[in-house]
């Protein structure tokens, strides 16, 4: 199973552990709303399990993918409070495709943005 599969299988999990085993020790996470990249596996688990929390909603789903020979980018869509949301996860994968190494979230329309930056933001106050 490689990294992508096992991504997808989070996405309808959202089983923690799955997700921690996924991450690169080493990875980086580029949020849409944090200026500079958060390196390493602990604090990209955090941003990614509260992500998956915020936008897990059943209303979640990718659109779009486009493949290369270490990564993807999944265009996902959803709707929260009326917002719809529109973005790319653009995922890189290790050598032999088992972990992701770096994981980039670009969102669309401002509206989105600044709403996910609230929610992230109360999300993450918990986590």
């Amino acid at each position: 199973m490689t990294a992508l599969d096992r991504w997808r299988d989070f996405i309808k999990s959202h089983d923690r552990g799955a997700l921690w085993d996924l991450l690169h020790p080493n990875v980086v996470f580029e949020s849409p709303v944090v200026h500079t990249p958060q390196r390493g596996r602990e604090i990209t688990f955090k941003y990614l399990a509260s992500a998956g929390k915020v936008l897990g909603s059943p209303g979640f789903k990718y659109v779009g993918e486009w493949r290369s020979d270490n990564g993807a980018v999944l265009e996902f869509e959803n709707e929260i409070e009326g917002i719809r949301i529109n973005g790319v996860d653009i995922i890189t994968f290790n050598d032999d495709g088992s972990l992701i190494t770096h994981f980039k979230v670009m969102v669309r329309p401002l509206k989105a943005i600044n709403l996910l930056h609230r929610l992230m933001g109360e999300q993450l106050a918990r986590a």
